[in-house]
């Protein structure tokens, strides 16, 4: 295998790559990327066993080959070389020489034939979206997340597809986050919804993160292929069944608060400074043009703060996790917030004017 490629061609893509490679490895080979040439492209595939990034690249190709060699070392030494180097890559015996200039390198390699492939079906739908909105469902739910839940199916985020739109929904049993586009004109077809992995969802965000054109989605009965420009990102699909959303969502709200959203993050950011760090509750009172938020802590120490807010009702005390409730407000796009409840033991939605399909769910707690 021999080939050269000029540093800019190659960086971008080759950290793309091999972002999705874990630090450490139970297998050797799973640290390593894999190099193919054919023709004149160069093949780039990383995987963790759970998700696999490839990324295509012109090159000029002396010798077609494959192996696969360290994502790491072979990352930094691309990132130090001088802008716009022109890069010699050999595979002489076990080992690939890099040369660049006055620079000459060899790393250890494996055998490309070792390298393993997420196993994937054919996709049973494959829908089409801008990457900016995709991007913005994946970034506007994924925080809501639960992290090394042992309900496993709540440690990614559902994809539903169908209906003519494409929705993300994401919940730790505490709180849930949902948005949704709509792709075309509304449909007849039946919704199939997929749950994917929290590793992949972080992956397609990042990958989305540079991206400006629209991306194809392939839905099978075991991966989710988001396919862009020259990359390609495969990942496995939780297998279980996610909770009915729907029915998490209060709809008998009859208390509306509407919230500056800055002034509300900071007086809550202020107040939570002094609240217990292992619970993170909050108080929350709502009166007739104010929220007054306070908490306490084991230390005896206390703080409040009073906000104007567009109110006319019956006075209402709420116990929330202050972080939650900061979490919403860091996505939320547009000026102001607004909050629906019904009583003190009632969950509260949470909806961004700015962003009309998508809306928030936080559920109480004692105080």
């Amino acid at each position: 295998m021999k080939f050269s490629i000029s540093r800019e061609t190659l960086l971008r893509p080759l950290q793309q790559v091999a972002g999705v490679v874990e630090r450490r490895q139970t297998l050797p080979i799973l640290s390593n990327i894999l190099l193919r040439v054919e023709g004149s492209r160069l093949s780039m595939t990383g995987t963790d066993l759970e998700v696999e990034m490839v990324g295509q690249l012109n090159a000029s190709v002396d010798l077609e080959g494959e192996v696969t060699v360290p994502a790491r070392k072979f990352v930094d030494i691309c990132r130090e070389l001088p802008d716009n180097a022109e890069i010699d890559i050999t595979l002489k015996e076990d080992r690939l020489e890099v040369r660049s200039g006055r620079f000459r390198s060899n790393l250890s390699t494996l055998p490309a034939i070792d390298f393993p492939a997420v196993e994937t079906s054919s996709a049973d739908s494959q829908v089409s979206i801008q990457a900016e909105v995709m991007k913005q469902l994946l970034d506007l739910t994924g925080f809501a997340m639960a992290q090394q839940d042992v309900r496993y199916f709540l440690n990614g985020m559902l994809v539903e597809q169908g209906f003519g739109a494409i929705r993300c929904v994401a919940t730790d049993g505490h709180r849930l986050a949902s948005n949704y586009h709509q792709l075309g004109e509304r449909t007849d077809e039946p919704a199939s919804q997929v749950i994917v992995p929290r590793k992949g969802v972080l992956e397609l965000q990042r990958l989305l993160n540079d991206c400006d054109e629209d991306v194809s989605l392939a839905f099978g009965a075991n991966h989710l292929r988001l396919s862009t420009g020259p990359f390609q990102l495969t990942t496995k699909l939780v297998d279980g069944r996610f909770p009915d959303y729907e029915r998490v969502i209060p709809r008998n709200g009859d208390k509306q608060i509407i919230a500056n959203k800055q002034d509300l993050r900071r007086a809550l950011n202020r107040t939570a400074i002094l609240s217990n760090e292992k619970f993170r509750g909050i108080r929350v009172n709502f009166s007739e043009g104010l929220i007054t938020l306070s908490t306490n802590n084991p230390e005896q120490e206390d703080a409040e703060e009073t906000v104007p807010v567009d109110y006319v009702g019956t006075p209402l005390e709420i116990g929330f996790n202050v972080g939650y409730l900061l979490d919403v407000l860091n996505v939320i796009r547009g000026e102001t917030v607004k909050i629906t409840v019904f009583d003190g033991n009632s969950s509260a939605l949470i909806e961004d004017p700015a962003v009309e399909n998508a809306l928030y769910v936080i559920m109480p707690m004692k105080l």
